[in-house]
């Protein structure tokens, strides 16, 4: 019986997704027993993981479902839930928001269609500093407004979300009764994983042109981060066709290059949570060519 939707390939995160599980109790269970060093060093790769887990794993799995059968799909987005310590249903909304907004700049009404965009909170057609955007966005999630928006489109991944949710939390009172200790060490990493995430997705954008389809995104073709990533480097591409399954986006990049060069599509030197570090980066603060050209 066919188990995966699409390609035998897709076992490959779905395996990395349950390493990352495994590694979570791994680090639970040799807390008491670890020297500090060794703890710092997991608890850092643990934050890593986190980003990578949700801009490779989730994310593609939020695009083209890894199983057939779906309730296999809901037990895999519980996993990654509990895992990372947020909804996978709920990250299924917000980057179908991401989609529909592809990072635009505020509307008439002050707001973007996409709630992650970079714009969303800056000023005069501007992103918003990388700093802000990086350590703030975790707290600007609106659990209720989101509940309610995938209730409207589908009821039961809206409530099997709040489970999601749910487990975590309980996970996390069964963390503080078993061992509070690594409990209060846990969540700096948590956290600090989730900044990673946010970092990694501003330079996925920063750059880029909101109101041009073909450069919606920006690249980096560095090669042990698509390896390790997912792909997730080709996102110029992947906003350009998002149901692409994430083992074709460099033959859909060979494609469309031509086209790319044409529209000024922008491409980074490092992986995108280092794109502060890219030698033609814009500087911050500094109104872009594409800002303006529309003032």
């Amino acid at each position: 019986m066919k188990i995966l939707a699409y390609k035998k390939a897709d076992w490959i995160p779905v395996i990395c997704a349950v390493a990352h599980a495994a590694y979570l109790v791994t680090m639970f269970a040799v807390f008491p027993y670890a020297p500090w060093w060794v703890l710092a060093v997991m608890g850092f790769v643990y934050s890593v993981s986190i980003s990578w887990n949700i801009n490779g794993i989730a994310h593609n799995f939020i695009h083209n479902a890894y199983f057939k059968w779906e309730p296999l799909n809901y037990a895999f987005s519980w996993l990654l839930s509990v895992t990372m310590g947020f909804s996978q249903q709920f990250y299924d909304l917000v980057h179908t928001r991401h989609h529909q907004g592809n990072s635009d700049r505020p509307g008439k009404d002050g707001d973007t269609v996409d709630w992650l965009s970079i714009y969303r909170h800056g000023h005069d057609g501007e992103p918003e500093n990388v700093w802000s955007y990086v350590f703030c966005s975790y707290f600007r999630d609106d659990p209720k407004l989101i509940y309610n928006e995938i209730k409207r489109r589908k009821p039961f991944s809206a409530y099997f979300g709040i489970f999601e949710i749910a487990s975590w939390v309980c996970l996390l009172i069964t963390g503080f009764i078993l061992n509070w200790k690594f409990m209060l060490f846990y969540i700096p990493f948590y956290y600090f994983g989730h900044c990673l995430s946010y970092l990694n997705g501003y330079f996925l954008h920063y750059g880029a042109n909101p109101d041009l389809p073909i450069a919606w995104g920006v690249s980096s073709y560095h090669k042990l981060y698509n390896l390790i990533w997912f792909n997730n480097g080709y996102h110029a591409e992947h906003h350009f066709r998002p149901k692409n399954h994430w083992t074709e986006m460099e033959a859909l990049r060979e494609k469309i290059k031509d086209e790319q060069k044409k529209a000024g599509v922008r491409v980074i030197t490092p992986p995108h949570a280092l794109g502060f570090l890219d030698p033609n980066l814009p500087k911050l603060g500094v109104p872009t060519k594409q800002a303006t050209q529309q003032a």
